[in-house]
């Protein structure tokens, strides 16, 4: 039977509701409409709420601003403040608060290079309080980073080396990186899901390997995530449902055309992806063709967050500057 892949929760409501008219049962939905981005937190409450999302408890929090897909400057920098002021809330209350950056994923395909893209451009702090012997600051926060690679190219499972990072340097607070997917090709690029319940490595190319979370490295894990690819059986059934649609929209009610479009199931058109699709393969994931500047804009927008959000001294100009 086919499944509809998606790692954003948001999405996972969305496909709920669509089927039941209903809200998920064990989750709380709020959203916040910006100027320029509409902020989605999604809350999962129990069990229950857990097995119908797919997802863990805990809260996630999107942040969908659709002019990404032409953004100016300003834009940019608007939506890095956002980010910032999310994740600030979430943010462990600690004076010398202590955070690994992990930048998840493979820096030779692109659209699965978002994580060790970031880390190249988050402002790293921790030598300095370790060669000065300095336990805190008033205007930054002892931060280190790790683009860990992927399993295929060091032999080791990524949760493993991250184990052993936080093991050795003992941080209080680790922010993960990922490329994610997406059940819509709109949402590549102008959506961010920040969640409390971690990551699976590898996740936005079907790849996933053992969870970084706090039950693995007993201490805090944030997971920052962007769409950078839809699944091809996934795009295809979204298309046949809107086509579905539209196509009964125009067609005589009670006409046999009419019957036929409005009493076509899920196998019908699980069919229909599988004819599509077999001359190419199962596993088809689709990105965009500017996918090179969509990483490079997207990396650069999650870094200036998590600069802001980590060190209070430094503002959004410093990080631009840092990051020329």
């Amino acid at each position: 039977m086919f499944q509809i892949r998606t790692d954003l929760a948001l999405e996972a409501r969305e496909m709920y509701r669509e089927t039941t008219q209903q809200e998920i049962p064990g989750v709380e939905v709020e959203q916040k409409e910006e100027d320029f981005a509409l902020v989605t937190r999604v809350k999962v409450l129990d069990q229950q709420g857990s097995q119908i999302m797919g997802k863990a408890e805990g809260s996630y929090i999107t942040i969908e601003a659709s002019g990404l897909k032409k953004a100016d400057a300003d834009l940019k920098d608007s939506v890095s403040q956002l980010l910032a002021k999310e994740l600030v809330h979430l943010l462990p209350k600690k004076n010398n608060l202590r955070t690994l950056i992990v930048g998840l994923g493979n820096w030779d395909i692109t659209p699965d290079a978002l994580g060790p893209q970031v880390v190249s451009k988050v402002l790293v702090t921790r030598q300095y309080f370790e060669t000065y012997n300095k336990s805190e600051d008033a205007t930054m926060t002892s931060v280190s980073a790790i683009s860990p690679g992927v399993m295929g190219t060091t032999g080791i499972e990524t949760g493993e080396i991250i184990r052993g990072i936080v093991e050795k340097t003992k941080p209080d607070l680790v922010i993960a990186i990922d490329a994610l997917a997406s059940r819509r090709m709109e949402r590549v690029h102008t959506t961010i899901q920040i969640s409390t319940t971690g990551i699976n490595p590898g996740s936005g190319i079907g790849n996933k390997r053992k969870g970084l979370n706090q039950e693995a490295l007993g201490v805090p894990v944030l997971a920052i995530g962007v769409p950078t690819v839809v699944d091809a059986a996934t795009l295809a059934n979204d298309t046949i449902g809107l086509v579905v649609e539209n196509l009964s929209s125009q067609a005589t009610k009670g006409s046999d055309f009419y019957k036929m479009l409005k009493g076509m199931s899920d196998e019908d058109k699980y069919s229909l992806i599988r004819e599509v699709l077999d001359p190419y393969g199962a596993n088809v994931i689709v990105t965009t063709k500017d996918i090179d500047m969509i990483i490079k804009d997207v990396s650069h927008i999650i870094a200036n967050g998590i600069n802001i959000a980590l060190h209070p001294g430094i503002e959004l100009k410093d990080v631009n500057r840092y990051l020329q």
